[in-house]
């Protein structure tokens, strides 16, 4: 379950009398579970029937406690279990006809927490796998346009076929930005800077991974996370500076 912050209305003007909360106030609500979720988001949600938020006669969203858990539980549902929007929706209106919801597993591991299951022993134990066809119904798209992002190098499936559990983060970031009229082909610019980025990663944390000593060795995973966090955070930073933009 989604825990929204118990005082709603301390947000100042964010919640009216009658408890309903503005779309800034489910932000910072999401946010603690969600660090990525953004307004943009949460309207693109709405725009796909996930959620139906009253309006003030002036257009303003307002936003009741029941509007606050559906997100969660659509958020949770992309971020876990990697499902397409049609399909957490079927779940969200079982779920509200009182029925038992049993959710896919598909392998993931969030930091700190056990794996939804145990990946087979072929398999790296940290390395979660998703299969072609499980990544054609997470992310609702057809074979032919999964061929075509792995053609811009995009997705690259791995030697049995599967694929790592991030390709499935990618897809639906290709997918969303195809809303906009992005191409795939649009987006090899952004491709080819990532694998830079990478490459100055590795190229720090290498001799790190050749270390005669097995704790130096063991080292360079958390080096390597880290430093992927700060590139991805001064990438975006660039990117609204030269927009002239901040983000949410």
């Amino acid at each position: 379950m989604l825990h929204t912050p118990s005082g709603g209305a301390g947000h100042g003007t964010a919640a009216t009398d009658s408890g309903l909360m503005s779309i800034g106030a489910v932000l910072n609500a999401l946010r603690a579970e969600f660090p990525e979720v953004t307004i943009s988001k949460i309207r693109f949600l709405e725009s796909e029937g996930l959620i139906e938020p009253q309006r003030t006669p002036s257009g303003y969203r307002k936003f009741s406690a029941h509007d606050v858990e559906r997100l969660g539980h659509v958020l949770r549902m992309q971020r876990d279990h990697y499902l397409p929007l049609k399909v957490i929706r079927e779940y969200l209106d079982a779920m509200e006809r009182g029925e038992a919801v049993q959710l896919p597993a598909v392998g993931r591991q969030r930091d700190g927490e056990p794996a939804s299951r145990p990946p087979e022993p072929s398999e790296p134990p940290t390395a979660a796998r998703i299969g072609r066809d499980e990544l054609l119904a997470a992310v609702g798209v057809d074979g032919q346009e999964l061929e075509e992002w792995e053609s811009y190098g995009l997705l690259t499936p791995l030697e049995d076929g599967a694929y790592d559990s991030g390709s499935v983060a990618v897809a639906l970031l290709v997918v969303e930005l195809g809303r906009f009229g992005i191409e795939p082909r649009h987006l090899r610019a952004l491709k080819a800077s990532a694998d830079r980025e990478a490459g100055l990663v590795d190229q720090v944390v290498a001799p790190l991974r050749r270390h005669r000593n097995p704790q130096t060795r063991a080292h360079a995973e958390d080096r390597t996370r880290e430093l992927a966090g700060l590139t991805v955070k001064l990438h975006a930073a660039l990117v609204q500076t030269a927009l002239g933009v901040r983000l949410p």
